[in-house]
């Protein structure tokens, strides 16, 4: 039987049994609609908001400021949209960075179109936002600024307490994409000081297609969607309830584990990493060497191809990505390695190894053993002359 290690969990988990048996039932004799009167919809609207208060207590804040979404890119799509039309008449400037993920930057270009400004902050060589940048950013008629949490291919952690405070300063809303940091680290609102923070359920464990959208009590939005009352009025649209169910089971088991689970993966990420040293010449960590979400090891190695990386781990059964899984297929660099300034013989072979709590000293044993041979072997090809 072909061996199987799965190393890309900064694109999916696997779902915990946990979350499968507590979402399950409904979908089946649980099934009743969460808006409804009768006793199904009771049991419904009882799990919803059981959920919502499991959410809350882990972000350190109240239920009514949890909204629930299909997952982390409405919810971001719902903060920047929903107060960029909001504040409209206040100003029309947006800021976010160089680095976020594909749904922020391709809103961000959406309200460049419907006449908003956007500046997109650069990043250092490590993958940071500057403090002072963002000071020098915002002006009179900046009303919201969108900064990640953690980035999704390097790990890196921005520092959102800081960069908050100062949009707070310049009475500025702050929203971060925590869909990657959420659940492997601590993320309180009230420790970080943002007004909006999105979060996705499939990157912890839980369901793929529902997430949510933290939203300060104070903070007035825009409705992402109509036709009805649900969320609030602010989302419309018969609640998922069974996925809902199955993040606040995977937050509960988060919150219980994180810090075994953080014990573990970095233990595991630094045996893969000096192995990869003592192995292979020419390679390079991508992103910050010590502020980085745990489990998420970004390598370039010199002379190689990622994708050829990657197909070639495949076929010894480890799983991997050479970047963000929303843009793969693509040709061109990644945008947070060109973001960095990464040495173009090194960004064209990076590969993203994403690890997770399953994962095993074992595997990591076989991954050290594979790789090398796969390096050597890709980077004889590309010197090998022709004849």
């Amino acid at each position: 039987m072909k061996k199987s290690i799965y190393l890309d969990h900064n694109s999916t988990t696997p779902l915990r049994p946990e979350v499968l048996e507590a979402a399950f039932p409904y979908l089946r004799e649980l099934y009743g609609n969460a808006s409804s009167i009768h006793e199904k919809g009771r049991e419904a609207r009882e799990a919803v908001e059981k959920a919502r208060e499991t959410v809350a207590s882990f972000l350190g804040t109240k239920p009514n400021t949890i909204l629930f979404t299909s997952g982390g890119t409405e919810a971001n799509n719902f903060a920047i949209k929903g107060i960029g039309f909001r504040n409209k008449t206040k100003g029309n400037h947006i800021i976010s960075t160089r680095i976020e993920h594909p749904c922020v930057l391709d809103t961000c270009k959406f309200m460049e179109s419907q006449g908003f400004e956007v500046t997109l902050l650069p990043v250092d060589r490590e993958g940071r936002i500057s403090v002072e940048d963002l000071k020098h950013a915002i002006t009179d008629r900046t009303i919201l600024v969108s900064i990640m949490h953690a980035n999704n291919e390097v790990g890196t952690i921005q520092p959102i307490a800081e960069l908050a405070k100062v949009a707070k300063e310049r009475g500025v809303y702050f929203h971060t994409d925590a869909v990657q940091s959420f659940g492997k680290i601590p993320v309180d609102v009230e420790d970080l000081g943002v007004d909006l923070l999105s979060v996705s359920a499939h990157k912890l464990y839980g369901p793929k297609g529902v997430g949510c959208l933290y939203v300060r009590k104070d903070v007035r939005i825009l409705p992402h969607q109509h036709g009805g009352h649900h969320e609030r009025g602010l989302r419309a649209g018969t609640e998922n309830v069974a996925g809902i169910v199955g993040l606040g089971k995977a937050v509960s088991l988060a919150r219980q584990e994180m810090e075994k689970r953080t014990q573990h993966l970095r233990a595991l990420q630094e045996k893969f990493y000096e192995g990869i040293l003592k192995r292979i010449d020419d390679v390079l960590l991508n992103g910050h060497p010590t502020e980085r979400i745990p489990g998420t090891v970004n390598l370039g190695f010199k002379d190689v191809e990622g994708e050829s990386m990657a197909i070639n781990l495949d076929l010894k059964g480890i799983c991997v990505s050479t970047g963000s899984a929303c843009t793969a297929g693509s040709l061109e660099p990644s945008h947070v390695l060109v973001a960095m300034g990464v040495p173009q013989e090194y960004a064209r072979g990076t590969v993203r190894f994403s690890l997770g709590h399953e994962n095993t000293q074992e595997e990591m044993d076989y991954c050290l053993t594979e790789i090398p041979k796969i390096v050597k072997r890709l980077r004889e090809m590309v010197t090998k002359p022709s004849h």
